[in-house]
């Protein structure tokens, strides 16, 4: 029977991680995966400035990478560190007819308080709700041009197609999803690639979300803690009395205990630690073990997009 194969790759502070799924969205199989770091400042992760600094060196590692993986798929998914945008949520006073309007009604209310020139970004959205005021409640990211197009000529400069772009939490989201969506009112909060992400959901919707870069090296408890504590001040500050069912935490399997234990003590809820191998099987005779599936999570949720 024919599988179609889905490609994912992740580039983080960690280094770029490959992977190819096949099967269905709800019970993908991992056929094969690769994983390199970034020695020797090859990528230095930024805002403003373009990210490789060493395109030579960059698409040499991503073709290695690539004819490791054994497969003819090349449309790829890439999973970028939300660090490198902006994802917020915005309440838009005036209703709008159509997705141009819309994104016009955005980047107009962004203009002036924005950090960069507005029109330097590509900016997508998504509505999510009506708003007590007759308005409209939309979830923005946006990340710049320049920075969006090098990773995409690179990538096809690489012989790969990029399909899709999206942040680590939303792939994350993505690839966890079957167990979130079981509850309309929870937290989420993950920690990869040294950034913390808070994200909440109420009645099935995003109702509050903010990420930290924290370190690009070890887990540091105490960094940890006081922007994880200073995010949840924030949350319960604009949500008063919000009542969650459900709180979930994903980071690496080292970090796991400490992680969730500090999530369960912030929050004040017993935390469920989400694991990469209860989601995805492996293909007869692939050694992965939990910890090297873990730290797949954000790309394995990028390629679950394409299945």
């Amino acid at each position: 029977m024919f599988y179609k194969h889905a490609l994912g790759v992740e580039i983080s502070h960690d280094g770029l991680k490959m992977v190819v799924l096949s099967g269905k969205r709800k019970a993908p199989k991992l056929n094969a995966f690769s994983v390199h770091d970034f020695s020797g400042g090859i990528v230095q992760l930024s805002f403003r400035e373009l990210n490789v600094t060493n395109p030579l060196r960059f698409i040499s590692i991503i073709r290695d990478s690539y004819a490791k993986l054994l497969t003819p798929a090349t449309r790829v998914s890439l999973s970028l560190p939300d660090n490198l945008g902006r994802i917020m949520l915005l309440n838009l006073e005036t209703r709008f007819k159509n997705r141009q309007e819309g994104a016009d009604l955005i980047r107009w209310k962004l203009k002036k308080n924005f950090p960069m020139d507005i029109d330097s970004v590509h900016l997508d959205y998504q509505v999510l709700r009506d708003s007590e005021t007759g308005g409209m409640i939309t979830l923005v990211s946006v990340i710049s041009k320049q920075i969006l197009n090098q990773y995409e000529d690179l990538l096809n400069e690489s012989g790969l197609e990029p399909a899709y772009i999206d942040f680590t939490t939303f792939n994350l989201y993505r690839f966890f999803y079957e167990r979130l969506s079981l509850y309309d009112n929870s937290a989420f909060v993950t920690f990869f690639g040294g950034i913390l992400s808070v994200t909440m959901f109420f009645e099935g919707t995003i109702e509050f979300y903010r990420s930290k870069e924290i370190s690009t090296g070890s887990f540091d408890p105490e960094k940890i803690y006081r922007e994880f504590n200073n995010t949840m001040l924030v949350f319960r500050n604009n949500h008063p009395g919000r009542v969650l069912d459900e709180l979930f935490c994903a980071s690496s399997l080292e970090n796991e205990k400490n992680f969730a234990a500090m999530a369960s003590e912030i929050i004040e809820m017993e935390a469920h630690s989400l694991h990469a191998g209860d989601f995805v099987t492996g293909k007869n005779g692939l050694f992965c073990n939990g910890t090297t599936l873990q730290n797949l999570s954000p790309a394995l949720g990028a390629a679950v997009r394409s299945l």
